[in-house]
């Protein structure tokens, strides 16, 4: 049965592996080791079957420019679900999970940098239409959740992920 619980000092390396396993490159690896290391983690979810942790999602915060001091907005990146537990409903449970973890915590919206097709049926829509931009000029891919109705509107400019994640190239 799957189920879904913070991230624990232990979990560091497995949760290695699975970012290994579910991404052609070390790269999303080194980045959660880096936010990790560096205490700028909001929200680090794993999943697991039979306790074998076989997927992980997390949430950092993303700023604005220019600077919109009365919006709290946090990044989903990375998700991932190792190989053969993938398409299995493992992915969705994340980040249904986090969504609610993250309106728990005060965050006004989500942002994310993926598949249209796969967000949209968690209420993830393009954050171009509100007038918020991204430093990667991803236009059909970086989507946008509000965790509180209506805070889109009083927010534009260009939602900028931590620095962790240029410095790392991912």
């Amino acid at each position: 049965m799957l189920a879904v619980r913070p991230e624990q000092p232990d979990d560091a390396s497995a949760i290695r592996q699975v970012l290994e396993k579910a991404f052609p490159t070390h790269d999303e690896a080194r980045l959660v080791d880096v936010l990790r290391e560096r205490n700028k983690m909001v929200l680090s979810l794993v999943a697991l079957i039979d306790d074998t942790i076989v997927g992980h999602i997390l949430f950092t915060r993303m700023t604005m420019a220019p600077e919109q001091p009365s919006f709290e907005a946090l990044g989903l990146a990375p998700l991932a679900v190792l190989p053969e537990y993938q398409r299995k409903g493992t992915g969705s449970r994340l980040v249904r999970d986090g969504l609610v973890q993250c309106r728990q915590l005060g965050a006004d919206a989500v942002f994310v940098l993926g598949g249209p097709g796969y967000y949209a049926r968690f209420g993830f829509a393009a954050a171009a239409p509100y007038g918020i931009l991204n430093e990667y000029n991803e236009p059909e891919a970086f989507m946008v959740i509000e965790l509180k109705k209506g805070v889109l509107a009083r927010v534009n400019g260009t939602a900028k992920y931590l620095p962790e994640f240029s410095e790392l190239d991912v």
